[in-house]
C-alpha cells in the first residue's frame, strides 16, 4: 500500500499523472466494449447501431416556447422559467408587470 504522506511533491504528481492515464485508458476500454455489445444487440434486431442512434428518441425536457421578449431587443427571450434574465429583472424593477413583456 502506497503511503502518500511519504512521497515528494515530483512522486505525487507522477503518480496523479498516472492515474489519470490510468482512468482514461479504463473507460476508452469501457466505452469500446459496450458499443460493440450495442452494435451486437443492433445486429440482432436487423439494424446497425447507428441507425439505432439515428432513431433514437431525444432524451431530456422538451424545448418551451418562449413567454415573454424583451421590448428593446425581440431577439432577447425567457420561456417563464429557471433565472429571470437580466433584461427581466431589470424591466420588473422599473415597474413593468410580467404580462407587459408578453409575447
Amino acid at each position: 500500500m502506497l503511503d502518500l504522506n511519504e512521497m515528494s511533491l515530483d512522486e505525487l504528481k507522477k503518480l496523479q499523472k498516472d492515474v489519470t492515464k490510468a482512468i482514461e485508458s479504463y473507460e476508452e476500454r469501457a466505452l469500446k466494449a459496450a458499443r460493440v455489445e450495442m452494435e451486437a444487440i443492433a445486429r440482432q434486431h436487423g439494424f446497425t447501431f447507428d441507425q439505432v442512434l439515428a432513431k433514437a428518441p431525444a432524451v431530456g425536457r422538451k424545448p418551451v416556447a418562449p413567454k415573454y421578449a424583451n421590448p428593446a431587443d425581440k431577439s432577447q427571450t425567457w420561456t417563464g422559467r429557471g433565472r429571470k434574465p437580466r433584461w427581466v429583472v431589470d424591466a420588473l424593477a422599473n415597474g413593468k408587470a410580467l404580462e407587459d413583456l408578453a409575447i
